[in-house]
């Protein structure tokens, strides 16, 4: 790591020090009605919306991480992965990591940045539809374990078999006796993994409501990012406490010590994406690690799941003083 990087990493947590503001009403209890009854499909976002955004959710930093820090740091960090992947091929160690979290958290584009410049071979991205009449009656992990990597590969997944636990469980798609099934299942599951050798890396992301109405109508109005948007997207504000009981109970009963749960706070997708990576170069032990660039992950961006249910969890993540 050069000198130059070495000091953008440390403006970077320097300088880009943690807000002392009051939530948005959002986060002191329910949605608000005006944010539920908003149409995405309205031609402009109103303004007390925009400006609620970057810092709903009880997100840390009152601005956005500057885009010449964030593209010198990614491209490091980026550089560092091609150890990390070497690493995985030459010993043939299986690494699995899922991105979790509600629509329009920012899970395509950090998987998108974790694999810009990697083999595409050894690193794999599953983006799973529906399930198919045959998948429907199978075991519900089985689906997902044909996509799991051999040896010397990577395998991340935009979203999981914890669809179970979020999107299922808050529209009805299983019943609740088959989501209490999976809860309880789940860590024996990845127990399993852990015992074959895999490594198991699995990421929430979490961000604000406003902050996720305000991407959600980006999308709608970017002709090419409107496919992006599904049917249940137009219901995920009015659903927002449905998802956040779903995913703290997910969090409470599948976080365990051979498969934690990691949450990244993302709001800011610049320093998710820094953050989510350096992360996963921390947790993984390839040989030559630049210790100085892959140090300890921004904690106010990266927490451990007790830690961030203790904080309140989907409805009061709250930092200030």
């Amino acid at each position: 790591m050069t000198k130059r990087n070495a000091e953008i990493t440390a403006k970077t947590r320097a300088k880009s020090k943690p807000a002392k503001s009051r939530p948005s009403a959002a986060m002191r209890g329910a949605v608000s009605e005006s944010l539920i009854n908003f149409d995405i499909k309205d031609a402009n976002l109103p303004e007390w919306i925009s400006n609620a955004a970057f810092q709903s959710g009880g997100f840390p930093y009152a601005k956005k991480l500057k885009t010449t820090e964030y593209e010198e740091e990614l491209r490091q960090l980026q550089i560092e992965q091609l150890k990390a992947l070497d690493w995985v091929k030459r010993s043939g160690e299986r690494v699995v990591v899922l991105f979790e979290g509600r629509d329009s958290a920012g899970k395509g584009g950090t998987i998108k940045r974790v694999t810009e410049h990697l083999n595409p071979r050894s690193a794999k991205v599953v983006a799973l539809g529906k399930p198919t009449e045959v998948e429907r009656g199978q075991w519900y992990f089985q689906r997902y374990i044909a996509h799991f990597p051999p040896r010397g590969e990577i395998t991340l997944f935009d979203r999981s078999w914890y669809n179970r636990a979020g999107v299922e469980k808050v529209f009805g798609f299983c019943t609740q006796s088959e989501a209490d099934a999976f809860v309880a299942e789940a860590p024996g599951f990845e127990a399993i993994l852990a015992r074959d050798g895999k490594f198991l890396i699995k990421y929430f992301l979490t961000i604000g409501p406003e902050m996720q109405m305000k991407r959600l109508h980006k999308r709608w109005h970017d002709p090419l990012a409107r496919w992006k948007l599904s049917d249940l997207d137009f219901k995920a504000i009015e659903k927002w406490g449905d998802y956040s009981a779903a995913y703290e109970y997910m969090l409470k009963h599948t976080d365990t010590a051979a498969s934690p749960w990691t949450v990244l706070r993302a709001n800011d997708k610049k320093r998710l994406r820094l953050e989510a990576i350096r992360h996963l170069l921390k947790t993984l032990p390839y040989s030559g690690k630049d210790e100085k660039l892959v140090a300890q992950p921004d904690q106010q961006i990266v927490l451990p799941a007790a830690t961030f249910l203790n904080l309140g969890g989907e409805e009061n993540v709250i930092t200030w003083g």
